[in-house]
């Protein structure tokens, strides 16, 4: 059983399924949302873990839904700047 478990962890880990804190990274694989999100739906966001391919945030809603977006994007920018304004108020 525990070369199993072994096994399991050491192939997550070579496929790069698992960030060095232990979560699966959300946008790793995943194309961005062409869906501009409107920000007052918008609770947080974050950014996607080093250990991923791919620089991306992750907007998450009221609605508890999450949406991989660019971070390079003018709208993106500007809805990141709009909820640190908002959360540290």
């Amino acid at each position: 059983m525990i070369k199993l478990t072994t096994f399991v962890l050491f192939l997550h880990i070579l496929t790069g399924r698992i960030s060095l804190d232990g979560a699966i990274s959300k946008c790793c694989g995943e194309e961005f949302s062409n869906v501009k999100i409107p920000v007052k739906l918008l609770t947080s966001y974050y950014r996607t873990s080093s250990s991923c391919p791919r620089r991306a945030i992750v907007f998450q809603t009221e609605a508890g839904k999450e949406f991989c977006v660019d971070p390079e994007s003018t709208w993106v920018r500007s809805h990141v700047d709009k909820v640190d304004k908002r959360t540290t108020v």
